[in-house]
């Protein structure tokens, strides 16, 4: 903060700026010393502002405004608004000028400024068209984008996740809603399936025990015919082939050793000997029966320990 300097004190300084300014700051390092610098006592002042009436600018400029230039150049209106012919009770350009607008009344207000920018390009149009300026926009005309194409690359990928996200939603919705409908048509098929799964395991049961011979399933959708049932009734009344076999190969359960025991009728019994078979004692079967027992003929067992003795 300075201490005000009285005008005397500033006559008396030398005439330079700065000694004036060395002096000055002299004498307050010298009041501070003694003392007589207190709080309140050194008040800022603002620098008062300083009016300028320059009249020469101000005639130069009112001289650049007053310029003769031609209409393209300026491109400005003074009109009053368009009267509309349709609608009654609007604004029109008689009631503006005799000051009958409301200004308050913002929609009076908004339709003449409506009306006089329509007025305005009623105008102007048949101007720009004299002068050769054009008023429309080219068919191949490209304006530059606002935004940079890494930018709107972005704003597409975004937009495509927004909308697969909506597609999946509305999938999800239709299954939801197929689901709850066709819940019942799908307890029917499953229903459908176990009953031909267990008719089908039941029928091979009945095959592997022996009490059917055929396995319908195998046959498909066929119609069943009454010969065929009546087949079924036949082969339930005994045991079909190979439960026979197995029945006449392991029998019915009970004592199964000595089965094979010769008894008297079987000792006797030598209906099946056939001596040319037995022990290979009959005669040789052509020339192909020969070469082939010959070549078949194993040494006997002397022969067989010289034979190794020699080796």
């Amino acid at each position: 903060m300075f201490h005000p300097v009285r005008m005397d004190q500033w006559s008396k300084a030398p005439d330079s700026r700065s000694d004036q300014i060395r002096s000055a700051l002299s004498r307050l390092q010298e009041a501070f010393a003694k003392g007589l610098l207190k709080p309140g006592m050194n008040v800022m002042v603002d620098k008062r502002k300083k009016f300028v009436n320059s009249v020469e600018g101000l005639k130069h400029c009112l001289a650049d405004f007053r310029k003769d230039l031609p209409w393209p150049e300026r491109l400005d209106m003074t009109n009053p608004p368009a009267e509309d012919i349709l609608s009654k009770g609007q604004v029109t350009a008689q009631q503006a000028s005799n000051g009958e607008l409301d200004a308050d009344d913002d929609f009076q207000r908004e339709m003449f400024f409506y009306r006089q920018a329509q007025a305005t390009v009623l105008e102007s149009l048949p101007l720009l068209k004299m002068h050769g300026i054009v008023t429309k926009r080219p068919d191949d005309y490209f304006a530059e984008m606002a935004k940079s194409d890494q930018q709107m690359q972005k704003i597409r990928k975004k937009l495509l996740s927004k909308q697969m996200i909506l597609d999946r939603s509305e999938k999800a919705k239709k299954l939801r809603e197929q689901r709850k409908f066709g819940k019942k048509v799908q307890v029917e098929v499953i229903q459908k399936r176990q009953k031909e799964k267990k008719a089908m395991m039941s029928a091979v049961k009945k095959y592997q025990k022996g009490m059917t011979d055929k396995l319908d399933f195998l046959d498909g959708d066929k119609a069943k015919t009454p010969s065929d049932s009546s087949k079924k009734v036949t082969n339930k009344k005994g045991p079909n082939s190979k439960r026979k076999y197995k029945d006449q190969k392991f029998g019915f359960g009970g004592k199964k050793s000595g089965k094979k025991w010769n008894t008297k009728e079987s000792f006797n019994d030598v209906s099946s000997f056939r001596a040319k078979v037995a022990h290979a004692k009959g005669g040789p079967r052509g020339k192909k029966g020969q070469k082939n027992s010959k070549q078949n003929k194993r040494p006997g067992k002397s022969v067989r320990r010289k034979m190794k003795s020699r080796s």
